[in-house]
């Protein structure tokens, strides 16, 4: 059999035309949107003035299967899509393993990772609806870089509420949001109602994904003509994201590659449940199966740790509840490296795979993750983002094992994006300054113990 290129390119002709739809071959459906003071099903009029119009229809579709991508989307893509899956021959060396390990690399376009993929859907359906702006969050900055791009592209204004800390440690993330004419704001700030009133309960905050949301909606809903957009979690998202997994497929399948193993980084979910999606909707028709791996940080673990349970999806307690698996609205992480993973909450189309055994999770303590960062850096030469390294440390240990066992298992991870923006976390692994805080079981336990009481 030929040897499988180091880089396995995809035509233009290849590339996906519509989005696949994995709650579409869900037996048991992610549980609904339920209106926090009723805590009935939310509709299309109830989220009517806070996502855009098309979206929500995607957002509460579970059975299309399919979505095209109209033809505007599919010509962004094309500026940096298909994007290359990569066989790491040289981790496979440095490993002495018998394992094949393979990479989705999505850092090949300027904001650095995947988020694009949604950025210019989103941004593309509030521009047809004729609004004036969106306003969204973002952690590490990866999806307000992305937004930023979408929107400048079609004349969108783009507000953006960042983590504090991230604010803090990415400026350069920052400075590239600002670059392309978006705004950006720390978060918790003094601009919103729901920004005064985190602050006054949390003196000194770092800030938290919730946060950040709780003031994007906040500014969305007040002003004339803007809608919010949302860079994980929901359901329309994850739909976008498909995209990776449906071009990782058609790359393996041109080989007739299998994996046995597909590994992902896990925040909120919209990389994990795009790279999956393909090799899930597969295992739920029953026409294969695959051990699938969500990784998360110590220090936010979602799914190690939390409850499936309605939650709100933001620290204001101002957006619908969502049914995930969930540390609490009210848990603010440890101002860990990895910005992109500090969400409270998992997508609940994750949430219910994992709950049904049909996924497995493991948390990983920071240094850990940034070890495996710098051996995949030396060997194949990228220098992944912290998110992305927690993946990378999974398929490491999965590899090692097929090593001690003498195993020749496939393993394909998404390498999320690029890491050249995060130099501070690099610097203080380097330093010896960085901790692997993990929260104590009563920690965690504050948080729960104000999830909302739904029947």
């Amino acid at each position: 059999m030929e040897k499988i290129p180091y880089k396995i390119y995809l035509n233009e002709s290849e590339m996906p035309t519509a989005w696949y739809n994995v709650r579409s071959d869900m037996k048991k459906k992610p549980a609904p949107l339920l209106n926090p003071g009723t805590h009935q099903p939310m509709g299309a009029d109830e989220l009517a003035p806070v996502f855009c119009e098309e979206l929500i229809r995607q957002e509460l579709d579970n059975d299309t299967p399919y979505f095209q991508i109209p033809d505007e989307i599919l010509s962004f893509y094309k500026m940096y899509r298909p994007s290359p899956l990569v066989r790491a021959y040289c981790l496979e060396e440095k490993l002495q393993t018998p394992a094949k390990i393979y990479y989705k690399f999505e850092g090949n376009n300027t904001s650095g990772s995947h988020k694009l993929n949604s950025a210019i859907a989103q941004a593309y359906y509030a521009k047809k609806q004729g609004l004036k702006g969106v306003t969204t969050e973002t952690g590490a900055g990866q999806w307000g870089t992305a937004l930023s791009m979408a929107c400048a592209y079609l004349g969108l204004d783009c507000k953006v509420y960042m983590v504090k800390v991230s604010y803090e440690q990415k400026p350069f993330r920052r400075e590239v949001m600002r670059t392309y004419g978006a705004s950006v704001t720390p978060s918790p700030s003094m601009e919103t109602e729901v920004g005064r009133r985190i602050l006054a309960a949390h003196p000194g905050t770092t800030g938290s994904l919730g946060c950040a949301i709780s003031e994007a909606v906040e500014a969305a809903t007040t002003r004339e003509g803007y809608r919010y957009v949302l860079g994980s979690v929901l359901n329309q998202v994850l739909l976008h994201q498909s995209i990776i997994g449906l071009e990782t497929k058609t790359a393996l399948d041109k080989y007739g590659i299998k994996p046995d193993m597909i590994i992902g980084c896990a925040g909120g979910g919209s990389n994990l449940g795009g790279l999956i999606s393909p090799f899930m909707g597969e295992k739920l028709r029953g026409e294969a199966d695959y051990r699938i791996i969500a990784v998360e940080p110590a220090s936010c673990p979602s799914f190690t740790r939390g409850r499936f349970a309605y939650d709100f999806c933001d620290t204001g307690m101002v957006c619908p509840l969502a049914k995930m698996y969930t540390l609490g609205a009210d848990f603010i992480p440890a101002p860990n490296h990895a910005g992109g993973l500090r969400y409270h909450g998992m997508s609940p189309i994750l949430s219910e795979l994992y709950d049904e055994g049909l996924m497995e999770a493991v948390s990983v303590p920071q240094t850990k993750v940034f070890e495996a960062a710098e051996q995949f850096a030396r060997t194949e030469g990228i220098l992944p983002a912290p998110e992305s390294a927690h993946a990378i440390r999974v398929a490491i240990d999965e590899a090692m094992r097929c090593k001690e066992t003498g195993e020749e298992k496939t393993i394909v991870f998404g390498l999320t994006g690029t890491g050249y923006f995060d130099m501070v976390a690099y610097e203080k692994f380097h330093d010896g300054k960085m901790d692997d805080y993990i929260p104590t079981d009563e920690d965690l336990e504050v948080g729960f113990s104000k999830l909302p009481k739904v029947d």
